[in-house]
């Protein structure tokens, strides 16, 4: 490390999504170009927690040195070179805590903070730049609060980091979305099916309603609106006696409820360190109450039905052309701070312009659909309306 001159870290929190690697090109580039000595920080929070402060350990496995060299490479590719993980260091179980900090944090919850503060000086780094959604930015904010010079992007395809209208990886999944559907029609019309799809969205269903406004499917539920299935079967069944191939899609936002239920659907009952079962099956479950009721409107003959959760095919692959473009700002932006000595920020898309936020807007209240204004609830699908004078990215604007 050149002396003198100041280090920048950088990590990604969370889930992987296309546009994470040309963010670290961005800041990396940029911060060179300026004079800035940059290390990429492994494995999201869990490789500043694990370093161990001895310039003779082994740290290869926490963090590296960026040069050019090493961020052109993947600069332009899908996930994460610096890889990414859930790890919330404030609230670590006792069997996540790093072997050589065990006699210290024993407790069956352990908060690591301290060790991770000492971490970064240990390594010189003078500000952060973690890249991540609500949850890893919250972890973002309480390093703020405890003195360390933050500056963060925000980052996940459900688009729901508040304070921003736009999150890195939110338009390649509405695209993977749509173009995966369009490939799914010829089976569903082949076979005069209705098509189930379920996507990302634990509270807000910005992916189920972006793709279905683009013409991905005819219907859509979402976590903000429990919905009647008997409704939405009578609906699926008109728009597929409409539909000359005898067809209809749905899109079920994977934190949907059914009218009635007080709980999401949980694949199981473990949680990660934020406090998150993981979601999934809804998708299974509607599709088969369809088949179920689909007599009722088809003089007693049942329709077939087809089930597919996207998942992780819209999560990996490259960025489209938004998610090679917005990580690119994103990254000049948190640069434009830091040469400014402005931290405590987080950058966004507002109003459709780039621009910058107080950090801990991102704990400050749940970004969701705005029911009134955008979603028919009877019809269960967005509203076709009111367009004039509206940002690129209206709907997740307010």
């Amino acid at each position: 490390m050149a002396q003198g001159k100041t280090t920048i870290g950088i990590l990604t929190g969370g889930g992987d999504v296309p546009g994470l690697n040309p963010a670290i090109r961005s800041i990396t580039l940029r911060a060179i170009s300026e004079g800035y000595n940059v290390i990429g920080l492994k494995r999201g929070w869990a490789g500043v927690l694990n370093i161990i402060r001895d310039k003779k350990a082994d740290n290869s496995n926490n963090y590296i040195h960026l040069t050019e060299e090493v961020v052109n490479k993947a600069g332009r590719s899908g996930g994460t070179f610096l890889h990414t993980s859930r790890t919330r260091p404030s609230h670590l179980p006792k069997d996540e805590v790093p072997d050589h900090l065990r006699d210290k944090y024993n407790k069956d919850i352990n908060d690591l903070t301290p060790e991770v503060i000492k971490n970064l000086e240990f390594l010189g780094i003078e500000y952060l730049i973690p890249i991540g959604g609500d949850d890893t930015l919250s972890y973002g904010v309480r390093l703020y609060q405890e003195g360390v010079k933050v500056v963060a992007i925000p980052k996940t395809m459900d688009n729901d980091v508040p304070g921003t209208d736009y999150c890195i990886g939110f338009s390649t999944c509405v695209t993977r979305t749509i173009n995966m559907i369009n490939t799914l029609r010829t089976s569903a019309g082949s076979h005069e099916r209705i098509m189930v799809v379920e996507v990302f969205g634990r509270y807000a269903g910005f992916t189920a309603m972006i793709p279905t406004m683009a013409g991905a499917a005819n219907r859509c539920v979402i976590p903000e609106h429990k919905f009647d299935i008997e409704r939405l079967t009578e609906l699926l069944m008109e728009d597929r006696f409409k539909n000359p191939s005898r067809y209809s899609v749905v899109l079920v936002s994977e934190g949907a409820m059914f009218k009635g239920d007080e709980h999401m659907m949980f694949k199981d009952t473990e949680k990660d360190q934020y406090g998150h079962a993981k979601l999934g099956g809804i998708g299974d479950v509607v599709s088969a109450k369809i088949k179920e009721l689909s007599p009722k409107y088809l003089g007693g003959a049942k329709v077939g039905t087809i089930s597919q959760n996207l998942a992780y095919l819209v999560r990996g692959g490259d960025p489209d052309a938004i998610d090679s473009l917005v990580p690119m700002a994103y990254g000049n932006l948190a640069l434009d701070l830091i040469l400014k000595k402005i931290h405590g920020r987080v950058v966004v898309v507002r109003n459709g312009r780039y621009d910058n936020a107080p950090i801990d807007v991102v704990t400050s209240y749940k970004k969701l659909v705005n029911v009134d204004k955008y979603y028919n609830i009877d019809r269960l699908r967005p509203k076709y309306k009111n367009f004039e004078q509206q940002t690129m990215f209206f709907m997740t604007g307010d």
